[in-house]
């Protein structure tokens, strides 16, 4: 081969690289997405399964009372007292606590990327949020 034909077939090979190069970050970006959309379907999943759970329990207990006899319920209003905000206070710390457990299974809870699996280890803003 003379000189030419071999800067020409290192160009060539350079140019080949390059859109293989494109090629394989287009897919790592598109396995990226399909693995985040496999987690978040699978937490919905989940979530759904629970909820199904817990109505086809109300469902059987509704159909069991009234077997056993008929209640009134009556919804009363009442004044908020300090056993209402300390309930409030409980339920802001589940909240806490669930963006504690997201983060712990690898999903951001920043403002900035939120609901995005982290793929590069902690995140600075999540970590600031959940010391707050």
């Amino acid at each position: 081969m003379e000189k030419k034909d071999i800067f020409l077939k290192m160009d060539e090979l350079d140019k080949q690289v390059g859109v293989f190069h494109k090629e394989l970050s287009a897919m790592k970006q598109k396995v990226k997405e399909l693995l985040e959309d496999n987690k978040r379907l699978s937490e919905e999943n989940n979530q759904l399964r629970q909820l199904f759970k817990r109505e086809a329990e109300l469902e059987r207990e509704t159909v069991l009372t009234p077997a056993l006899g008929t209640q009134t319920v009556r919804h009363e209003t009442k004044p908020i007292t300090g056993d209402d905000l300390a309930e409030a206070s409980i339920a802001i710390g589940e909240g806490h606590d669930n963006l504690t457990r997201l983060y712990h299974e690898g999903f951001h809870i920043c403002n900035v990327y939120y609901g995005h699996l982290r793929t590069e280890g902690d995140c600075l803003f999540c970590l600031s949020f959940l010391n707050k």
